[in-house]
């Protein structure tokens, strides 16, 4: 369920390198329970403020809050209570599907007791307890990427990081990997979930486009759409990266 809560708070965000502005004055909240996408580009400055946000690299500039800590000082904590599935497969190929769950709910602070009872839930409800021991490389893609984001809200954080989560999968996979997107939203978990498939910006509460560096609109799919007079997502992306409309 999403609340008017803001579990991201972001006010003139910006992030040099040197006289290049990846980041320049973004402004935006996400609420808790959201599902959040923020498009763009590649180039666009979206992976960048994604690192940010994630306590991974520091702000020029600017107001941030992510969790209700603040990112120049509480990096750490933020880090504690968020999850992240980065683009690039974030589980260990030569781990068991069990070492990598083990792993990573260690490095999350979890007691064992707890890591073993949440790990035979979640093997169960992924249907994966008969090959728990097999090697993680083994495993077909669609089933790496289900098992990655499972392992990345292990620890039930107040809001994962998703970077484009679905590269590279059928689209059967895709609408269920979605599924469990929905699952952990309503289960409380907010969602932040970049991608370039424009057809997943229709399954987000907002959506953010980014184009050089600046947040050119925000809204639900169905505000933007009736803004730019568009069809589809892909059209109110098309118009802002080309230019052809004014915000």
């Amino acid at each position: 369920m999403v609340t008017t809560e803001s579990i991201i708070h972001v006010r003139n965000m910006v992030k040099k390198f040197g006289g290049f502005v990846a980041n320049d004055n973004l402004n935006f909240d996400v609420y808790r329970g959201e599902i959040f996408g923020f498009l763009g580009a590649n180039g666009a400055g979206k992976t960048t403020a994604m690192k940010i946000l994630c306590g991974l690299s520091l702000p020029t500039s600017g107001e941030i809050k992510v969790a209700g800590f603040d990112v120049y000082k509480e990096t750490n904590l933020i880090k504690r209570n968020i999850g992240y599935m980065s683009q690039r497969f974030s589980l260990y190929e030569d781990l068991s599907v069990y070492e990598n769950i083990r792993f990573y709910g260690g490095i999350y602070g979890l007691s064992r007791k707890l890591i073993r009872e949440r790990a035979d839930f979640l093997l169960e409800t992924l249907n994966l307890s008969d090959i728990r021991n097999k090697l993680i490389k083994d495993l077909p893609l669609g089933w790496r990427q289900k098992l990655a984001f499972s392992v990345a809200i292990f620890h039930k954080p107040g809001i994962v990081f998703l970077d484009e989560p679905t590269g590279g999968v059928d689209p059967i996979t895709r609408r269920q990997f979605w599924e469990m997107i929905y699952q952990a939203a309503a289960d409380g978990i907010t969602v932040f979930v970049t991608t370039h498939y424009m057809d997943e910006a229709e399954y987000c509460n907002r959506v953010s486009i980014m184009v050089d560096g600046k947040i050119r609109a925000l809204d639900t799919p169905e505000g933007l759409k009736k803004q730019f007079a568009a069809a589809t997502m892909n059209e109110v992306f098309l118009k802002l990266a080309r230019n052809n409309q004014s915000v």
